[in-house]
């Protein structure tokens, strides 16, 4: 009797528990058929050339090892290379160092020689004035670009422009005492005219209050539009530099892939034909695997431009997020380049593993360049 009530009382239970089950597979069956049927996703394509890769089939066949995906890192000789004797450099200091870190400081203005870690910012900064070179980088410390060697911060939205960059930076030029200063700048993609004419207003106002001093504008490529490259070659500067940075084969890999290496020749040819006195200039690193012939065709490409000055340095990886260096190259190599540069018709090559765009531009730009275009030869 017992047993008989305890077997009544579990019916119930029983009769739930298959009520549940029949409605799981009624919703499961009914999900099957109103349940939308899913696109099969198409597989992505990579069309340019820098993200190309080894496919899964080429992992699976075993040929993944055999493709290149990128030159500069197939160009390392020995990634584990250490840093050569030639390019160690003492620590900054001085009273002159840390007076034009100080005014720099006190204006709110950057400099390249800060932001992209320059080993030459002790023998720049430092010493007498009248030698120094400073080179300060307008229009913000943040870039619209990306470049893989460069350390300087980027963003889509710079924060806008300081109205009173052009009047604190010539106050802080005038203050130093400089013989000889670098304007450089970020990329602002962001600006309809790329900030052509706030460098122009900067040079303008520097021109004003200290017309001894010799200004060089380092400038970017404007997106390629020319006619803002006029505006700033048509300012009362003495240099018009663009940097090349490095060869054609390896422009997309190691530069921003808006800047092109024939849009930065476009931008050298155009302030030479609309200011044909005025003095071009272009810089390229070494060290990213390039070919010696490759580095030849360069030159002559900016022989054609009738670009007055280039500068060879050794390119040094600045944080372990950038590119590793490909290659160190030798003084002796160096040299080399500084002749097949004046054998083929540059005024001036300033050319050494520590030597950059601005590097001593006091005392080797101007005694050698400028001078001689204005017929006054130093001793």
């Amino acid at each position: 009797m017992i047993q008989l009530a305890r077997a009544a009382r579990g019916l119930p239970r029983i009769a739930a528990v298959q009520r549940c089950m029949n409605t799981s597979t009624i919703a499961v069956e009914t999900s099957k058929q109103t349940a939308p049927k899913t696109r099969r996703r198409r597989t992505t394509v990579f069309s340019d050339k820098l993200n190309k890769g080894p496919s899964f089939e080429d992992f699976v066949n075993g040929k993944a090892a055999d493709q290149v995906v990128d030159p500069i890192a197939a160009a390392m000789k020995d990634p584990e290379a250490r840093l050569p004797a030639w390019l160690k450099v003492p620590i900054p200091k001085g009273k002159s160092f840390q007076k034009l870190k100080n005014d720099v400081r006190e204006l709110k203005l950057a400099t390249v020689c800060e932001e992209a870690k320059c080993p030459n910012i002790g023998e720049c900064w430092g010493g007498k004035k009248s030698e120094a070179t400073a080179t300060i980088m307008l229009m913000g410390d943040t870039c619209t670009r990306g470049c893989r060697f460069c350390s300087v911060k980027t963003n889509r939205a710079p924060a806008p422009l300081d109205p009173m960059e052009p009047e604190n930076t010539a106050e802080a030029i005038s203050r130093w005492g400089l013989g000889y200063v670098v304007l450089t700048t970020v990329d602002r993609d962001d600006l309809l005219d790329g900030g052509a004419h706030h460098l122009a207003e900067t040079v303008l106002k520097i021109k004003q209050k200290a017309p001894q001093i010799l200004v060089e504008c380092l400038s970017g490529d404007f997106r390629g539009d020319l006619a803002m490259a006029q505006v700033l070659a048509n300012s009362p500067l003495d240099v018009f530099a663009h940097n090349m940075e490095t060869v054609e084969r390896l422009t997309p890999h190691v530069r921003d892939r808006r800047a092109t290496y024939r849009q930065s020749l476009a931008v050298l040819n155009s302030a030479k034909e609309v200011q044909p006195d005025l003095v071009t200039k272009t810089s390229i690193m070494l060290g990213f695997g390039e070919t010696d012939e490759e580095i030849l065709q360069t030159m002559r490409d900016l022989r054609e431009v009738k670009c007055d000055v280039v500068t060879f340095g050794q390119y040094m990886r600045p944080t372990k997020r950038h590119m590793k260096v490909a290659e160190y190259i030798t003084p002796a190599k160096f040299d080399y380049w500084k002749e097949k540069a004046l054998e083929m018709g540059f005024l001036y090559c300033a050319s050494g593993p520590l030597v950059r765009s601005s590097y001593k531009a006091g005392e080797a730009f101007i005694e050698n360049v400028i001078k001689k275009r204005r017929g006054i030869y130093a001793e």
